[in-house]
């Protein structure tokens, strides 16, 4: 039987492009590239003795490939060999050079956590997008979501991750971490993020959710009973976080249907996870410790800001 070959031939009479090269095409035109590796790049490796590195915009390009389709640092790499769309988004051509290992993509991300430039991307992107005219309002919206991580002991060490906790919701435990977010009530951007353990309460992170300019804070009901702390940290905000409506099987209606009404501003946080948990896929940690994960929590906000703000970008663009 004769084998059909696979192999791009270069001679192709037809093609169209994907969701994935417009999407690429798209995010390539609204990321400050610029802005992005002058940060980066006085912690980056120069011309020293040996291989020369990698350039630094192809490699924060490549990261931001792991973020936008959840792939490790080998499967990175394999992408780059498989998909024509992405190495055109890196800059590779194969007929002249090869594309990054996973030891180098590895270092680079390494390179980054460890000089916490997580949070300084995030915090740059943020500048950018305010320069172009998404500006803060008065509202804040905050929420959680638990992002979970393996509770098996089948490993090296023969323990679970000893950062991460396991917290009961419903009637479902969950072992892993949460991702706190701050977002605007108006835009929809996010302007604060913090990573903590999965058992840490959402309500003692509420300070590093808020600029302090707010004069409306939203939140469910695990934000109750925190004016005092707001009096503190956004003194002009009034607390509409939603209420406890039932208390021992008796239903208060008119606080039922108050927090129906925040609600429909409330629940607008959830398009911000939608982005980040099932376009992105950040459901799962994928290091070990919270600092790792953090560092790929800020990259995410900082790429959802960009992705709910592309329109806004592109139209700017002409």
């Amino acid at each position: 039987m004769k084998q059909i070959s696979l192999a791009s031939t270069g001679f192709e009479k037809f093609s169209r492009a994907t969701k994935r090269s417009v999407f690429l095409a798209e995010m390539d035109r609204v990321v400050p590239w610029s802005v992005l590796c002058e940060l980066i790049e006085p912690v980056y490796p120069q011309n020293e003795v040996g291989r020369p590195p990698v350039g630094l915009e192809r490699m924060l390009r490549i990261h931001f490939l792991q973020a936008w389709f959840n792939l490790s640092d080998p499967a990175v790499e394999e992408a780059l060999y498989d998909s024509e769309a992405m190495r055109q988004f890196v800059g590779i051509d194969l007929g002249v050079e090869r594309a990054p290992d996973e030891t180098t993509i590895c270092k680079f991300r390494h390179l980054l956590t460890r000089n916490q430039l997580g949070k300084k991307v995030f915090a740059r992107v943020n500048e950018h997008l305010k320069a172009s005219g998404m500006k803060l309002s008065t509202g804040t919206i905050v929420d959680a979501t638990i992002i979970s991580a393996p509770s098996s002991t089948k490993n090296k060490d023969g323990k679970r991750d000893p950062e991460m906790h396991q917290t009961k919701k419903g009637n479902q435990w969950y072992f892993g971490m949460k991702a706190h977010i701050g977002v605007d009530s108006q835009n929809k951007l996010i302007h604060s993020v913090e990573a903590t353990a999965a058992n840490v309460h959402d309500a003692r992170v509420l300070p590093s959710l808020l600029h302090g300019e707010e004069r409306r804070v939203y939140g469910d009901q695990a934000y109750r009973g925190q004016k005092d702390l707001l009096a503190v940290h956004a003194p002009k905000a009034k607390d509409f976080t939603n209420q406890r409506y039932r208390y021992k099987g008796v239903v208060d209606e008119i606080e039922r249907m108050k927090n129906r009404t925040k609600s429909k501003i409330r629940a607008r946080v959830e398009h911000v996870f939608a982005v980040m948990k099932l376009k992105f896929g950040f459901t799962k940690v994928r290091y070990r410790g919270i600092e790792k994960n953090a560092h790929r929590l800020n990259i995410t906000a900082a790429l959802t800001n960009l992705f709910m703000a592309k329109k806004h970008l592109l139209a700017l663009q002409g």
